[in-house]
C-alpha cells in the first residue's frame, strides 16, 4: 500500500493545474511497472495487466470500471485475450493530475488482490 491508494479523486476543474515534473517523478517511484507516455501531446501513465485467460482479464477490467465510476474517474481500457491495458490522464486539463495517480494506485491494488 503507498500514500495514494487510499486517497480520494477531488473534482477536477478545467483550470485546474497538471502535476508539476516533481509530483510526476515521486508518484511514479510509488507505481512500479506504470509508464510515462504522451499521446497527441498529452502526458498519460500507462500500464499493461495480464492474465491467464480471457475472463480474468474481464474481472478486472471490470473492477477498475467500477472503482473508476465510484470515484468519477475514468480510464482508457484495452481489453485483449490475458491482458487489460489501463491509461490514466485527465481529459478536462489534457494532462496528468494527482487523480490519476490516486487511480492507478487502487488500480494495482485491485490486481494485487486478485484471489
Amino acid at each position: 500500500m503507498n500514500e495514494l491508494q487510499n486517497q480520494k479523486c477531488t473534482a477536477c476543474r478545467p483550470d485546474a493545474p497538471k502535476a508539476t515534473e516533481e509530483e510526476i517523478e515521486k508518484y511514479m517511484k510509488l507505481l512500479p511497472g506504470w509508464e510515462l507516455i504522451n499521446e497527441d501531446g498529452i502526458d498519460q501513465i500507462k500500464k499493461v495487466f495480464t492474465f491467464d485467460d480471457y475472463l480474468s482479464a474481464v474481472d478486472f477490467t471490470n473492477k477498475v470500471a467500477e472503482t473508476a465510476e465510484s470515484e468519477g474517474h475514468h480510464p482508457a481500457i484495452l481489453l485483449e485475450w490475458g491482458k487489460s491495458t489501463i491509461t490514466w490522464w485527465t481529459h478536462k486539463i489534457k494532462g496528468l493530475h494527482i487523480n490519476d495517480f490516486i487511480m492507478a494506485s487502487k488500480t494495482e491494488h485491485i490486481y494485487n488482490s486478485r484471489g
